[in-house]
């Protein structure tokens, strides 16, 4: 229920966080030294859910895993700097876009690939690589599009973030669910909708923090984020072509590409700029909009199937 209707969840819970009144607790708010917290127990809960025969698949496949991995990482950072650059932003809006195009791809990805008769394994082999990667990625994607305003601090709190945050609670999940088979069992039950609240919670926060500016920022930044979105997933098509992919291996990464990890945005945003709430619009308003577009683009590719054996098969 929770996965079907999710982008109606997610519209409604936007709303009530936008529209919260000010004058009683604010339970959004409240939760910002928390939000490290809910993005490990959401990676968490993605480990736990990774299948191990998938995961040799993936391994098997590794070069075709880390191609498609330095294309996300490649375009979608120099993407979101172009689109600073073309639209003129400045100041903790801009630096909000650029951490939205540098964090690894979403797990949501692996969902609507399922939707697009992709290749659910080499999507999910993606963001396994681009998270276990971004410690170290992420750090210097954000040196070379940001300059000078990513001192070392930053950079360092970027890697730190990533690794506690995203990294160790994958691996930690993904040992639990192949040892203990409790676990397991418990995560094939409750996983997937206890990572879709905590997702769903830190787009409301992102909302939250910046209700009084979304109306007047959050309108100009609708071409931007949907240009950055829209070039991600050409990106990650024409790659996919170039390379000579199967139609299932290549609606994989066209999604992988454009659907960043925002939630982890809004977090790492929080934690290494805690006086600037404007960082966390651009990541909030992203992981909402690439949710939508993923799952319309979704759509199309499931009703264009066409009859090529090809279709959803892995490249031996």
């Amino acid at each position: 229920m929770l996965q079907r209707y999710l982008i109606l969840w997610l519209v409604l819970s936007s709303l009530v966080a936008a529209f919260w009144p000010v004058a009683v607790f604010d339970p959004f708010l409240a939760s910002k030294p928390a939000l490290g917290v809910l993005v490990a127990v959401t990676m968490l809960c993605v480990g736990s859910l990774l299948p191990a025969d998938e995961v040799r698949d993936v391994l098997r496949r590794w070069p075709l895993i880390l191609f498609g991995t330095a294309v996300q990482y490649g375009s979608m950072p120099l993407l979101a700097w172009g689109m600073t650059e073309l639209f003129g932003l400045t100041g903790a809006v801009r630096v909000g876009v650029i951490l939205a195009g540098c964090v690894p791809g979403a797990m949501a990805s692996n969902v609507l690939t399922h939707l697009a008769k992709g290749n659910v394994s080499y999507s999910v082999g993606l963001t396994t690589s681009a998270t276990l990667l971004s410690p170290l990625i992420v750090p210097l994607a954000l040196k070379l599009t940001l300059g000078e305003q990513a001192n070392p601090s930053i950079l360092w709190g970027a890697a730190t973030g990533l690794v506690w945050q995203v990294v160790i609670p994958v691996i930690v999940g993904g040992l639990l669910s192949h040892r203990n088979p409790s676990w397991k069992k418990l995560a094939d039950r409750a996983a997937a909708n206890l990572a879709n609240l905590v997702i769903l919670w830190i787009i409301a926060f992102a909302v939250a923090a910046n209700r009084d500016k979304l109306l007047q920022a959050g309108g100009s930044l609708v071409p931007v984020l949907l240009g950055l979105n829209l070039l991600g997933y050409l990106a990650g098509d024409v790659a996919g072509r170039l390379l000579r992919l199967s139609t299932g291996m290549r609606r994989a990464l066209t999604l992988e590409v454009g659907m960043q990890n925002a939630g982890v945005g809004v977090s790492l945003a929080g934690g290494l700029f805690p006086d600037q709430p404007e960082v966390t619009l651009p990541c909030g308003l992203y992981a909402f909009g690439c949710m939508l577009t993923g799952t319309v683009l979704a759509q199309i590719m499931h009703q264009r199937m066409t009859a090529d054996p090809t279709d959803g098969a892995s490249v031996q």
